[in-house]
């Protein structure tokens, strides 16, 4: 039996060597990164040497003008190994994938780390935005901000510190926040501030939000509300009057609620209350002047300085004319003058005159126009109640519709008067304090009732005349001379359930009685009922006259009838 030879020293020092030789090659596998030397450069190439059997080579067009530039013989870099060997015998090397290879390690550490990384948006896509990170990643929509960014296409191009927050490599896919960084940085902020937060405290913050009620700023991790009353001492329409977001404004804590978390800021606590001596500075019947920066139906508000204003009531605003608004007097902006009529420091309240600064024309009236004056003026108005007159002064005077006729019953003041038309009329009343001026018509003749009336109308007479209104207690009629009397409901002679209006129209004539003339009342009562009595009372007296004389003969037969009886006897 041969046994096997044992191998020799020689053999055994060249087999190490294969073996060593061998196991270099298997660190050079292809899809590996390991570090070359440069040792030369061709036209497109830079040749590189990574201790194997041949040298490899990189395209130049994987360097920038600025490396190549600065790229010099022995100098060390990062290659990938595309192929081991080409047809040639030579490595195909890749600094491009070495670069990204090495980009993968550092982000996959940062993700392990939690570390920050810096990005450019590069352009927006649905559901966010591209960001270069030394690969491209993606930051959603939500990821971008604390809350939600109307104009994302603004972004483009700027850079943002960002985290990784999902990664991998086998599929590219890495998705960042910038969110995760801001809501880091807000909890610190808020700790801080927190910590060191109190009421009367001035702080400084930035605005944050705008509402229609006030303004949210930022006073470092937690928000504050500066409501639009806190703004300023004087009037504030709107808070974008005064803010637009991202000012920088300096506020007082009012109150902080550490419960809720809720502040409450205020602006105007900086500065003076200006209320403070405000009867002093503007003592009553002093004269002001302020601009006008508000109307309301019922009058309107005059600034006199920041944070006074006072109101001008609609019924203060002139001595002649009733004002129905007070637009018809001013507008907001304008310049006026009034006199102070009221100052309420406690409840902040100033109230002023714009009639006072003139002379007050009633003055003039109470001297000009005692009661009994015949004045002459125009018809300004027509009302169901009355009629307006002008008079040269500028006030009107009233002439109620009970004083417009003697002895009609005047529906509407239209019977006698239209709008414009020249009127004499009597001054009745003056009453300065309600600024009121009574007039009377009728008042230009003498009263009729005092003796005329009576003596033309006599109890029990008969009279005629027309229907000129129908109520539901009785008929007006007007007789013959224009004195309207009336025919009640209980003397018109309709039985229940009739009614007047079924059974008279206006201008029906009619023949009465007047059963009553009222000197003091100024009323005349007539009776449809008692002239119908009174008419079948007369015939009933004329039926009786008339049978009256048949029974006169009837009985004078009798009688001498009666005397012959005993003569018939006889016979």
């Amino acid at each position: 039996m041969n046994m096997p030879s044992k191998p020799s020293e020689e053999q055994l020092d060249r087999g190490t060597l294969a073996a060593l030789y061998e196991e270099t090659f298997r660190n050079f596998e292809e899809g590996s990164i390991v570090e070359g030397r440069v040792v030369a450069f061709s036209k497109d190439k830079v040749v590189v040497d990574i201790g194997y059997k041949s040298e490899g080579s990189i395209p130049t067009d994987q360097f920038s003008s600025e490396e190549l530039q600065a790229l010099k013989v022995d100098d060390r870099l990062q290659v990938y190994i595309e192929e081991r060997e080409d047809a040639e015998g030579n490595l195909i090397l890749s600094k491009e994938k070495a670069d990204k290879m090495k980009v993968w390690e550092e982000l996959e550490k940062s993700y392990k780390e939690e570390k920050v990384v810096e990005g450019r948006i590069l352009s927006r896509i649905k559901g966010g935005m591209m960001v270069d990170i030394g690969v491209k990643a993606f930051l959603p929509g939500s990821q971008i901000d604390l809350h939600p960014v109307r104009d994302l296409d603004s972004l483009v191009g700027r850079s943002f510190p960002l985290k990784i927050i999902k990664i991998n490599h086998r599929r590219g896919n890495v998705v960042v926040s910038r969110r995760v960084l801001l809501e880091e940085s807000r909890d610190k902020k808020r700790q801080t501030t927190l910590s060191s937060l109190k009421e009367g405290q001035t702080i400084q913050g930035t605005v944050k939000n705008i509402t229609d009620y006030g303004a949210f700023i930022d006073l470092g991790g937690i928000d504050g509300l500066l409501h639009i009353t806190d703004m300023s001492w004087g009037r504030v329409g709107h808070p974008s009057e005064l803010f637009v977001v991202g000012d920088k404004v300096e506020v007082v804590v009012l109150k902080y609620d550490r419960e809720t978390g809720r502040i409450s800021l205020g602006l105007k606590q900086k500065t003076t209350d200006p209320w403070t001596n405000v009867a002093a500075r503007y003592p009553v019947t002093s004269r002001v002047r302020g601009k006008v920066v508000s109307l309301t139906d019922y009058g309107a508000f005059v600034e006199l300085e920041p944070g006074i204003e006072g109101l001008v009531h609609v019924s203060e605003m002139s001595w002649t004319h009733e004002v129905r608004h007070p637009s018809r007097v001013v507008s907001v902006g304008d310049q006026v003058e009034a006199a102070v009529l009221n100052v309420d420091p406690g409840s902040r309240k100033i109230s002023l005159g714009m009639k006072q600064t003139a002379p007050n024309p009633w003055d003039m009236v109470e001297t000009k126009y005692p009661s009994g004056t015949r004045i002459e003026g125009k018809v300004k108005s027509l009302t169901d109640f009355g009629a307006f007159i002008g008079l040269d002064e500028g006030i009107d005077g009233l002439i109620h519709i009970s004083d417009m006729s003697w002895t009609r019953h005047i529906k509407h003041p239209t019977e006698l008067f239209k709008k414009g038309q020249k009127v004499e009329a009597v001054v009745l009343r003056i009453d300065k304090e309600k600024e009121r001026l009574s007039l009377g018509y009728k008042q230009l003749t003498r009263d009729p009732w005092e003796d005329e009336i009576p003596q033309r109308y006599k109890l029990g007479e008969t009279t005629v005349g027309k229907v000129t209104k129908i109520t539901d207690f009785g008929v007006f009629v007007e007789i013959e001379g224009g004195v309207e009397g009336l025919v009640h409901v209980s003397e018109s002679g309709l039985e229940p359930p009739a009614r007047l209006e079924e059974k008279f129209k206006v201008q029906d004539t009619l023949t009465m009685k007047i059963i009553k003339v009222d000197r003091e009342e100024r009323k005349i009562a007539l009776s449809l009922r008692e002239h119908r009595l009174d008419a079948e009372r007369k015939q009933v007296d004329e039926f009786h006259a008339t049978q009256g004389a048949v029974d006169e003969s009837l009985g004078r037969a009798a009688k001498k009838n009666k005397k012959k009886a005993p003569d018939s006897e006889d016979v």
